[in-house]
C-alpha cells in the first residue's frame, strides 16, 4: 500500500509540476490564451483556433517595420491557409495591434489586406494587456502555434516565416 501511495505521489507532483511548466512564452510552451474585442466590438479568443497551425502576430498601424512586414504575412497566408500540417490542419493568423484608435486599425487591416478573421486590440498601445501576456516590448513580433497552442516558434519574418511554415507542411 506504502509503495502505491508513493508511485501515485510521484505521479501527481510530475504531472502537476508539467501543467505548471508548460504555459508561458517561450519555444515549446503552451501559449497563454488571449481575449479581445475585434473590429467589430465582437468578442475573439486565442483558443478559437484551435487544431490549425496559428501565426500569432502583434503589431500596429503606426508601425512601419509591421506595415513593411504585413506583405510577407499575407503572401504566407495565402499560400498555407489550405494546407495540411504535421501539427495543425490550415494555417491561420490571429493579429494582435498595439493601436490606439480603432479607426486607424481597421484602416491599416484593409489598407494591407489582411483578409483573416481573427483581429484584436484593447486599444491601449504599449499599455495594451494583451501585449503585457507575451512580453512585448518592440514590434512586429510574433509567435508560430502549432494545433494545440504550442509555441513552435518565434519572431518569423520574411522568407524566414515560409521556411518554417514549409518544414511542418505534410
Amino acid at each position: 500500500m506504502k509503495k502505491l501511495f508513493l508511485i501515485a505521489s510521484i505521479l501527481f507532483s510530475s504531472v502537476i509540476g508539467l501543467q505548471a511548466q508548460e504555459l508561458g512564452i517561450n519555444v515549446g510552451n503552451k501559449a497563454p490564451e488571449l481575449i479581445g474585442n475585434d473590429p467589430n466590438g465582437e468578442t475573439v479568443k486565442l483558443s478559437d483556433t484551435r487544431g490549425k497551425v496559428v501565426l500569432l502576430d502583434f503589431w500596429a498601424a503606426w508601425c512601419g517595420p509591421c506595415r513593411r512586414e504585413n506583405p510577407n504575412v499575407v503572401k504566407a497566408y495565402n499560400k498555407y491557409k489550405d494546407k495540411k500540417f504535421e501539427n495543425g490542419d490550415g494555417f491561420v493568423v490571429f493579429n494582435v495591434s498595439l493601436d490606439r484608435t480603432a479607426d486607424q486599425w481597421k484602416a491599416a487591416i484593409k489598407q494591407d489586406k489582411l483578409n483573416w478573421p481573427y483581429h484584436i486590440s484593447d486599444l491601449k498601445g504599449w499599455q495594451s494587456k494583451l501585449g503585457a501576456v507575451y512580453g512585448i516590448r518592440s514590434i512586429p513580433s510574433n509567435f508560430l502555434l502549432d494545433e494545440n497552442g504550442v509555441i513552435l516558434a518565434r519572431n518569423l519574418r520574411g522568407p524566414a516565416l515560409d521556411a518554417a511554415l514549409e518544414k511542418y507542411v505534410k
